[in-house]
């Protein structure tokens, strides 16, 4: 990953108190794990903000190594990876993402 892509990844985390790396947009996921997660966010009533990787190759591959994640979606609040589709839902189903996101 470039010094300059990064940058990019940091200040997105940095300017969003939760956003979400994903396939697609929060109105237009293009993968079922990215939607899922979608969901779990909105049922939670998470204000959040999204980025469509695919319009981005750059930012596709960095977020992996970013993380040390090799999957997408990632979901991000207050600045900390939290993780995956997986997680995520785990999170939403014991009431940690709603803790988390408040």
């Amino acid at each position: 990953m470039t010094p300059e892509t990064k940058k990019r990844i940091e200040d997105l985390i940095q300017q969003n108190k939760i956003i979400l790396f994903m396939k697609g947009s929060k109105l237009m996921p293009m993968c079922g794990f990215s939607g899922a997660t979608v969901q779990c966010l909105e049922q939670v009533g998470a204000a959040f903000e999204t980025f469509n990787v695919l319009e981005d190759p750059e930012i596709r591959e960095g977020i992996k190594e970013f993380a040390n994640w090799p999957t997408i979606p990632q979901l991000y609040v207050n600045q900390q990876f939290v993780g995956g589709c997986d997680i995520v839902r785990e999170m939403y189903a014991t009431g940690e993402l709603s803790e988390l996101v408040k």
